[in-house]
C-alpha cells in the first residue's frame, strides 16, 4: 500500500503543476500525432470475461501485425455478492496469463452493488449507497482483494463503480453523491487493508454529463489512482470535435487530471449509435496517441468492436493501420498462403528451318574440243599446177569399194572449206579432147583417190573421217568426159576466197582440224558463160555402176553467132 503512495506522490508536484497550466488551454489538435505507431502505451481489448478472451489475444495480435497486447480485461458478475467478491472460476486464467509477463496489466471491472444491471430505482439505490458508506459491504470487498492477492495479481487496476454519473448501474451516484463518495472510500480503504495489495484504483465515468457531472462524484485524489473516461462514438457531441470539447468531455477529463497530478485511461471505447465510422476510429486513436494514457482498451464485440464484429469493415481497417507496428515484432503473424505462381511455360517458337531450295544446277553443256595433237599438225598447201595442155590420163576408179552414193551436189557449209570443182575425166568412148580455152587456165585436177573431207554436222566442229579406200568426188558437178578443157558447171558455187583449196596430195586420213586457207589464194576461174558443152551423169544402178565406175553424158553445142543458131 505505500509503495504506490509513493510513486504518486513522486510525480504530484509536476502533474498539478502542468494541470494548471492546461486549465483553460485551447484543445490540442488530435491530429497531431506525437507518438506514432508501436508506442508503448500498453494496449488491450475486451474479448470475453472468460478464457475465450484469453485465447483470442493472439490472433488479436497477429491480426495487428504482431502488435503486442499487454492488456487483459475482464469485469466480474454484478448479480450476486458471491461473484463481486471473486468467487469465479476465471479469475485463475487471467492470473496466469498476467504473471506469464511482467509488463502486461490486468484490469478488472468491480461492481460496488449487486443486481447491478437490476433496473432498480433511485430510491432504493439511495438506500443501498448508504448503507455501503456505513461499512455495510466492507467484507465483501475485503474477500475479493485476499482472492487477488492469492491469485498472485495484487497489483491488477481495479475500475471500481464504473460509468457513475449515468442511469445504467445500480450503482450509480446520482441518486446520493455524498454517500456515494463515502461508500467509495470505504472500499478502497477495505481492499487496501489487506496485506500483500499493491492495486491501483481507477475511477471511470461516462464521457459528458449524463445523469450527473461526473466531478461531483469524485472521491478523492487520495483513493483515486487513475482517472478513466469510458468514451463510445454517440452523443453528446455531433463529431468527435464536440465529444472534445463539450463540458466532462475527453478534453475536460485531461484537464482535470493534470489538475489533480492522475494519470488518465480509457478502459471502454469504441463504435456504437453512429455505426460503422472510420473517421471516430482514426481521431480516436490519435487522440490516444497524443494523450499518452496508462493504457487503454477497445470493447470489441458488437456494435463497438473492430475485429470480432464484422459489420464495421471500414472502422477495422483504420485501427489496424494506425497500430501495426513500424517494425515487425517478435510475433510471427497468421501465416498467409500463398498462391501458388504457376511459372507460364515458355513455349519456344518453332523454328521453321528455311527450306534451303538448292540453286539447280545446269550443268553445262561440254563442247567437245577437237583434239589438237602436239605439235599443231601441218596443214598441207594445196598446190595449184600450172596449166597445162596435157590431160591427164583418167584412172579407173577401183572396183573394189565403190561409193554406194550417187554423186549429189552437197551444199557447202558456211564453216567448211568448198574445194575447187575438178575437171571432168574423158571418158575413152568420148570425142578426142578440145584444147582448153587460154582465157580461162584451170589448175590440173589433183587424183581422184584423195578423200574429200566431209563437212561437218552443226553438232560438233569434227569432220566426219571417210574411209580411205572410197574415192569421192569433192566436185560438186563432177563431169568425167573427155573434154580438153574442164569448163565447170554453172551450178556448181564459187568458193569464196576464203575458201582454202583441196590439198594436192592425198591423204590417208585427213586431221581432224578444219585446214587453213593459205595466206595466198589461188584466183577462182570465173564461170563460164554460154558453155558449149553439158555433161549429165549416169546411174546405171548400184551393181552396174560398181563394175564401169561413174559416167557421164557430154553434149557439145556450137551455137555461136557465126553457126547461125543463137536461142537466147
Amino acid at each position: 500500500m505505500p509503495r504506490p503512495r509513493r510513486r504518486l506522490a513522486s510525480t504530484c508536484i509536476g502533474t498539478v503543476t502542468a494541470g494548471l497550466l492546461a486549465t483553460g488551454a485551447a484543445l490540442a489538435a488530435p491530429e497531431d500525432d506525437k507518438g506514432g505507431r508501436g508506442s508503448d502505451i500498453a494496449m488491450g481489448a475486451y474479448l470475453d470475461y472468460g478464457p475465450p478472451g484469453i485465447a483470442r489475444i493472439p490472433s488479436l495480435s497477429r491480426w495487428l501485425g504482431g502488435k503486442e497486447i499487454r492488456v487483459g480485461h475482464t469485469y466480474l458478475p454484478g448479480d450476486r455478492w458471491a461473484g463481486i467478491e471473486g468467487n469465479v472460476g476465471f479469475l485463475e486464467d487471467w492470473a496466469e496469463w498476467r504473471q506469464a509477463e511482467d509488463d502486461r496489466m490486468f484490469v478488472l471491472n468491480v461492481p460496488m452493488q449487486e443486481r447491478n444491471e437490476g433496473r432498480v430505482p433511485d430510491y432504493r439505490v439511495a438506500r443501498l449507497i448508504r448503507a455501503g458508506a456505513e461499512g455495510a459491504y466492507d467484507h465483501h470487498f475485503r474477500n475479493l482483494a485476499e482472492r487477488l492477492v492469492d491469485l498472485g495479481v495484487p497489483d491488477t487496476v481495479i475500475v471500481l463503480g464504473w460509468e457513475m454519473n449515468g442511469t445504467t448501474y445500480t450503482h450509480r451516484c446520482a441518486p446520493d453523491p455524498e454517500n456515494w463518495k463515502a461508500y467509495w472510500r470505504r472500499v478502497v480503504r477495505a481492499m487496501r487493508a489487506v496485506p500483500g495489495q499493491e492495486f491501483k484504483f481507477d475511477f471511470a465515468p461516462n464521457r459528458g454529463r449524463d445523469a450527473i457531472g461526473w466531478t461531483e462524484c469524485y472521491p478523492g485524489d487520495d483513493v483515486v489512482d487513475i482517472i478513466g473516461m469510458d468514451s463510445y462514438d454517440q452523443g453528446p457531441g455531433r463529431d468527435f470535435d464536440e465529444q472534445v470539447s463539450q463540458p466532462y468531455g475527453l478534453q475536460h477529463h485531461v484537464d482535470f487530471a493534470k489538475a489533480h497530478g492522475k494519470g488518465i485511461s480509457y478502459p471502454e471505447w469504441g463504435l456504437f449509435k453512429r455505426g460503422d465510422n472510420p473517421e471516430y476510429v482514426r481521431r480516436m486513436l490519435k487522440w490516444i496517441e497524443q494523450q499518452r494514457p496508462i493504457y487503454h482498451t477497445i470493447t470489441d464485440y458488437c456494435p463497438h468492436g473492430v475485429w470480432q464484429c464484422k459489420s464495421n469493415p471500414q472502422s477495422s481497417k483504420a485501427f489496424r493501420d494506425a497500430l501495426a507496428p513500424d517494425r515487425p515484432g517478435p510475433v510471427i503473424p497468421t501465416p498467409v498462403i500463398p498462391t501458388p505462381v504457376i511459372p507460364t511455360p515458355v513455349v519456344p517458337t518453332p523454328v521453321v528451318p528455311t527450306p534451303v531450295v538448292p540453286t539447280p544446277q545446269i550443268p553445262t553443256p561440254e563442247v567437245p574440243k577437237p583434239e589438237v595433237p602436239s605439235p599443231s599438225p601441218v596443214v598441207p598447201k594445196p598446190e595449184v599446177p600450172s596449166p597445162s595442155p596435157v590431160v591427164p590420163s583418167p584412172v579407173s576408179p577401183s572396183p573394189v569399194s565403190p561409193s554406194p552414193v550417187s554423186p549429189s551436189p552437197v551444199s557447202p557449209s558456211p564453216a567448211v572449206p568448198v574445194p575447187v570443182p575438178s575437171p571432168a575425166v574423158p571418158s575413152p568412148e568420148a570425142p578426142a579432147p578440145v584444147s582448153p580455152s587460154p582465157a580461162v587456165p584451170s589448175p590440173a585436177v589433183p587424183s581422184p583417190e584423195v578423200p574429200a573431207p566431209v563437212s561437218p554436222g552443226p553438232v560438233g566442229p569434227s569432220p566426219v573421217v571417210p574411209s580411205p579406200e572410197v574415192p569421192a568426188p569433192v566436185s560438186p558437178g563432177p563431169v568425167e568426159t573427155p573434154v580438153p578443157v574442164p569448163v565447170p558447171s554453172p551450178a556448181v558455187p564459187v568458193p569464196s576466197p576464203e575458201s582454202p583449196a583441196p590439198s594436192a596430195s592425198p591423204s590417208p586420213k585427213p586431221s581432224p582440224v578444219v585446214p587453213k586457207p593459205d595466206p595466198a589464194p589461188t584466183t577462182p576461174t570465173p564461170p563460164q558463160v554460154n558453155s558449149k558443152q553439158w555433161c549429165m551423169p549416169l546411174n546405171f544402178g548400184e551393181w552396174l555402176s560398181k563394175l564401169l565406175g561413174k559416167q557421164s553424158l557430154c553434149v557439145k553445142f556450137d551455137w555461136g553467132k557465126d553457126s547461125g543458131f543463137w536461142p537466147f
